[in-house]
């Protein structure tokens, strides 16, 4: 799938923005089902499995303060965390910055969009078998801006 930046993040990242300063604060989606076609396109059909928050508290999560080879890590200090709201097989996540709507159509909203599988995904989890109420956590989150197209 590749990792999806909507036209909200990248126009934000154009004007004024850093991608660290979009989305730090914001929370993670995981889902079911086919994941959209663009980040900016509304869920249809999807259920959310789990929403990933800063110790499972609900606030936002971070990245770390700086960049390192072109690439954006989770903040190590961190725990990136949530209980399974349903059980299901997660194929798609959705980054959403602060107080974003991960569901709907925007072309406004910065948010990110990539795949969810055990090992080559956007984000590796140790199964994609989730199981409601157990606590899924996100040991590692990575970014990266290539060099080169």
């Amino acid at each position: 799938m590749g990792i999806q930046v909507s036209t909200g993040l990248r126009n934000g990242l154009l004007d004024s923005n850093s991608f660290k300063d979009a989305l730090d604060g914001g929370l993670l989606y995981i889902y079911s089902g086919t994941p959209p076609a663009s980040v900016n396109d509304a869920l249809s059909g999807n259920t959310l499995l789990s929403t990933i928050s800063l110790s499972g508290g609900g606030s936002g999560i971070n990245f770390e303060a700086n960049a390192v080879a072109g690439v954006l890590s989770k903040a190590a200090a961190e725990t990136w965390q949530g209980t399974n709201a349903a059980s299901g097989t997660a194929t798609f996540f959705r980054f959403c910055e602060a107080g974003g709507d991960p569901s709907a159509a925007s072309s406004t909203e910065q948010r990110i969009q990539g795949s969810v599988g055990v090992a080559g995904a956007d984000l590796n989890l140790s199964s994609v078998s989730l199981t409601a109420a157990a606590t899924q956590t996100i040991d590692f989150f990575n970014v990266t801006l290539p060099a080169a197209a």
